[in-house]
């Protein structure tokens, strides 16, 4: 039995020293690559002047979900990161539960084209999305919608973070910059910002972060 305590003391330790190795870790960059978050209320307070400070270059803000949710932090932290001087880009949860030119609409009404910011992004997944699931036509129509009203204020191609659930059940083919999330190696192919990891320690935010690598 002590043997045994001594061995479950031991891995518990090397399995905390590697999680604090791995929230630390940051890969090497190439080119003109920079870090990067991504955030929404899930953060609370951010203190951006921080985040700056511990090397991130830009900063991707929840704005909304759906056709009529608001994230709760998304003024603040829209004002906060510019304040700071950290470029940002606003990004909004599609809803299968919802019209795609609706939800295109209030995402344009919550943030409104801004020539300083990052193109705007679309987020799918089926993870926290509601329980309808449409056929594949269906959803393709409502993603095009979203994305026809969209560029057209913004006037630039939308960046698409797709999720494995969602990429399995509606394959996404649209020819947009992509947002990849490959967990702690470098994704192959064509990738426009790189989703390393979600419990990244970031100064300026408690708890876990979302980092990222954004390509030129």
């Amino acid at each position: 039995m002590v043997v045994a305590a001594v061995v479950v003391v031991a891995l518990g330790v090397i399995g905390g020293s590697a999680y604090l190795y791995l929230r630390e870790w940051r890969p090497d960059l190439g080119d003109g690559e920079r870090y990067g978050v991504d955030v929404s209320n899930h953060q609370g307070v951010v203190d951006w002047r921080a985040v700056a400070e511990d090397g991130i270059s830009f900063a991707y803000v929840k704005a909304s979900e759906g056709e009529d949710w608001v994230d709760s932090r998304f003024a603040d932290n829209w004002a906060g990161a510019a304040a700071a001087g950290v470029p940002r880009g606003a990004y909004h949860f599609l809803s299968l539960c919802s019209d795609g030119r609706a939800q295109a609409r209030h995402f344009l009404a919550t943030a409104p084209p801004d020539p300083a910011a990052l193109p705007p992004a679309l987020d799918l997944e089926l993870g926290g999305n509601c329980a309808a699931r449409p056929d594949v036509e269906a959803v393709r129509r409502e993603v095009d919608a979203f994305l026809a009203e969209v560029e057209a204020a913004w006037r630039r191609p939308v960046v698409l973070y797709v999720g494995d659930d969602w990429d399995e059940r509606y394959p996404v083919t649209q020819d947009r910059p992509r947002w990849t999330r490959h967990l702690l190696r470098r994704p192959d192919g064509d990738w426009h910002i790189w989703q390393l990891h979600n419990f990244a320690g970031v100064s300026g935010i408690d708890g876990h972060v979302d980092l990222n690598v954004l390509r030129p």
